[in-house]
């Protein structure tokens, strides 16, 4: 089924987006997981970083690939012929967010549909806000992120002079 585009800043990655790019990866042809540098939020982990992180995790896949992008997404997705944007949901709350994005992309180009992919109860608490949280109190963050993810955390807050 053609070709996506699965957004976010993923900052850092979590297992909830690992199992929407691994479900999604199943369902199109191509999938491009893409990493945005949103101007709203103060990252963690450089853009390099969160792309080193998201290749480290998504060479398991032959029909995926990791880009990254600054600006309007549906200018990204027109930019490499793409028509279709892949979003997770956790809850409620983001489905109203995203359906809002949603219109605006709509609007902006109505040859862009986007598609909602609802996480996995199992990782549905799961956001890189909480994960990020979580390991700077030092709490076990293991279950949350995937084991090569979970290094690069590590590795971070022993920069910062944080247990994790």
């Amino acid at each position: 089924m053609g070709k996506a585009v699965y957004p976010g800043s993923f900052d850092p990655v979590t297992n909830g987006h690992l199992d929407i790019i691994d479900r999604a990866s199943k369902v199109f042809e191509h999938l491009i997981v893409a990493v945005l540098e949103n101007p709203r939020k103060s990252a963690m982990f450089s853009m390099d970083e969160r792309v080193k992180m998201l290749n480290s995790i998504v060479d398991q896949y032959d029909n995926v690939e990791v880009d990254f992008y600054e600006g309007l997404l549906v200018e990204y997705v027109q930019k490499r012929n793409f028509s279709i944007i892949i979003k997770g949901l956790r809850a409620i709350s983001d489905f109203e967010f995203e359906f809002q994005m949603a219109l605006v992309n709509r609007k902006l180009n109505r040859n862009v549909e986007t598609m909602f992919m609802m996480t996995n109860n199992m990782y549905s608490f799961v956001s890189s806000s909480i994960v990020k949280e979580v390991a700077g109190y030092g709490g076990d963050i293991r279950d949350l992120v995937p084991p090569q993810v979970y290094q690069m955390i590590r590795e971070k807050f022993a920069l910062n002079s944080r247990n994790v």
